[in-house]
């Protein structure tokens, strides 16, 4: 088929070149002139694996366009997917105004009946109005038939979420719009879920915020952990072999961040106190996620009694590895605290650097390598668990510290480091060669 997809950002590009890569002829578009010059020529413009190498495929294939000209990328599609994103408003709500003014432009510049896919993130009820803005600026008479499509890709590995995923959410009371749909994705064999329009986009929203919570709820009991003597690891492993709990999400460590959870999740107690009711798990799980963040300051402040003139060096900027995206990173609120404690902050990332000066306070010294971080620091934060920092040739480079303290925030290091005399080392969720001084439960039971 000949789609449209508007918006270059990680889903629209993903979308459109893993759809070029499965036989369909794709014209992407997007207002940012600088972006649409860099994709032309083969650059992705954002991190993320095994992209690039798809692109230049499909370009030397000629299954993959670009353009500024929605008039053109319009013009004989038969399909239009809509990826604009939906940033956190000032009320805590989507921003909606990108979306508003791609389904204007696609009512002035489409002649011809085609369906309009829209797969950015939104409330619930946003399809409807915005086939309303566009039927209200169709400049010719034609029929445009709105579906929602929900995206579940994760950053760093969207590429092969797209071809691996889970399930294809297709929201529509349209039978034709349906199956039409439904053929467009049929080659990459997933399965297909046909709901209507409101449960597809609550559907998106919904699956956030589960996983949110699953990490929220893993990190208390990570915390607990420490307090009464247990270990983090086992105590997932042992609840993710039950089917019903499942493995993933249930990896201790400084919290949740990225583009996604943090604004769906807000997004979702937005529309509940919009509607009158209160998603009360939800408002803990964003409570936990903020405490959280802070968890690794904490330590290191009861650690050293006073942080002011500390070097600390911060190992890894962004939320999640194979990622370049800094968006709501635990990073930004960990350097801004530990500064504000008076210590010296210090930071390196292997692949976020350009982007590292847009997000941190000026006051963070970067370098270009891990050894140039941890060079006379007094302690190390790793927060992100990028595969440099969990292999064992890296534990050695910690002596490099004025004093080897490290606080591991993805629980990430490789076992060597508990082996080596000159580090020492704090993860999240167990405590290493303390002896466990609390009082019984029965003792306190008799207190009361």
């Amino acid at each position: 088929m000949r789609i449209a997809i508007v918006g270059t950002g990680y889903v629209g590009l993903v979308t459109g070149v893993c759809l070029a890569k499965i036989g369909h002829q794709v014209t992407c578009v997007d207002v940012d002139e600088d972006k649409i010059a860099q994709l032309s020529s083969g650059e992705v413009p954002f991190y993320e694996p095994g992209l690039g190498e798809m692109l230049d495929q499909q370009r030397k294939e000629k299954r993959i366009a670009f353009t500024v000209n929605p008039g053109a990328a319009f013009a004989n599609a038969e399909a239009i997917f809509i990826a604009v994103g939906t940033p956190q408003g000032i009320d805590g709500m989507p921003d909606l105004q990108a979306l508003i003014t791609v389904a204007q432009t696609i009512g002035r510049h489409v002649q011809h009946d085609v369906i309009v896919v829209i797969k950015s993130t939104v409330p619930i009820g946003t399809n409807t109005f915005l086939a309303q803005i566009i039927a209200e600026h169709l400049v010719h008479p034609v029929s445009v038939r709105v579906a929602s499509n929900p995206e579940f890709l994760r950053e760093g590995s969207a590429v092969y979420d797209t071809f691996h995923g889970d399930r294809i959410v297709i929201g529509t009371d349209d039978a034709e719009v349906a199956g039409i749909l439904a053929a467009i994705y049929e080659p990459l064999h997933i399965p297909i879920l046909h709901t209507d329009i409101r449960s597809a986009e609550m559907i998106k929203y919904a699956s956030n915020a589960f996983l949110a919570t699953k990490i929220s709820f893993i990190n208390e009991i990570a915390n607990l952990c420490e307090s009464l003597g247990a270990t983090i690891e086992d105590v997932a492993r042992g609840m993710g072999m039950d089917q019903r709990i499942g493995e993933k999400f249930l990896r201790a460590g400084i919290g949740y961040g990225g583009s996604c959870f943090p604004k769906d999740v807000k997004a979702l107690l937005g529309m509940a106190e919009l509607s009158g009711d209160q998603l009360q798990i939800l408002q803990a799980v964003e409570r936990v996620n903020r405490k959280q963040q802070m968890r690794l300051v904490e330590k290191a402040a009861s650690r050293f009694g006073d942080l002011r003139g500390k070097r600390i060096a911060l190992l890894g900027l962004s939320f999640k590895p194979d990622t370049d995206d800094m968006r709501e990173a635990p990073s930004l609120g960990i350097a801004a605290a530990l500064l504000e404690h008076g210590a010296q902050v210090v930071a390196y990332d292997p692949v976020s650097m350009n982007h590292a000066r847009t997000y941190l306070p000026a006051q963070v010294e970067l370098f270009e390598s891990a050894e140039q971080a941890l060079a006379g620091a007094d302690a190390a934060f790793v927060l992100t668990e990028w595969q440099e920092f969990t292999l064992p040739a890296f534990v050695p480079k910690l002596r490099a510290m004025r004093e080897a303290v490290v606080f591991d925030g993805r629980n990430c290091l490789h076992d060597s480091v508990l082996e080596d005399d000159a580090v020492e080392y704090h993860p999240i969720g167990r405590q290493l060669g303390k002896k466990l001084v609390t009082t019984s439960f029965h003792e306190k039971g008799r207190e009361r």
